[in-house]
């Protein structure tokens, strides 16, 4: 009897252990593809005062993993793209700083930042519980192009950010 323990034991940490290692290789591919800053920002509709409501369109072969990266993206893309107006009465957003080299200059607070479960994740929500509707699962290629409707707390990001000294505040003058 002890010998089936043991066995099921040893067979559940080579599972785990196959799993993580799955997932540890799926993480790196999304965590190059968020370097490459892959994807596109769409108004969805008004949110509430202070936020954004938008879609994240992100790319990569698994699409659970684009559905995860289009947290980062979004607050990427509040930040240094800004986004066009839209239908449902959106309007375009400039991106919080026009500084096209903040990135680089202020690198090591991004990377800290955009790192899983960073700090980034304070100000983004996904508002379909990650649930995607066929209409924003595309085939591209050998990756899919994932659409995903995330709020953004702009208002909130923008005071964080201000008060990292990573941004300018909107009353410190041009």
């Amino acid at each position: 009897m002890k010998t089936m323990g043991l066995k099921i034991n040893l067979l559940l940490i080579l599972l785990t252990g196959i799993y993580s290692s799955a997932f540890s290789q799926a993480q790196k591919k999304a965590d190059n593809d968020t370097e490459n800053w892959r994807y596109e920002v769409e108004c969805v509709g008004t949110g509430n005062e202070g936020t954004y409501l938008i879609k994240v369109w992100s790319y990569s072969k698994k699409p659970l993993v684009a559905i995860e990266q289009a947290k980062k993206n979004a607050i990427h893309g509040i930040i240094f793209q800004g986004f066009q107006g839209g239908k449902n009465g959106c309007n375009g957003q400039k991106p919080l700083t026009s500084n096209p080299s903040l990135e680089q200059e202020k690198m090591d607070f991004f990377k800290d930042f955009f790192a899983d479960g960073g700090k980034y994740m304070k100000f983004v929500n996904v508002t379909n519980d990650g649930s995607i509707s066929p209409e924003d699962r595309l085939k591209v290629g050998k990756e899919y192009k994932i659409g995903v409707v995330v709020s953004v707390n702009k208002d909130a990001l923008r005071k964080d950010l201000e008060a990292a000294g990573v941004i300018k505040g909107l009353s410190s003058g041009f």
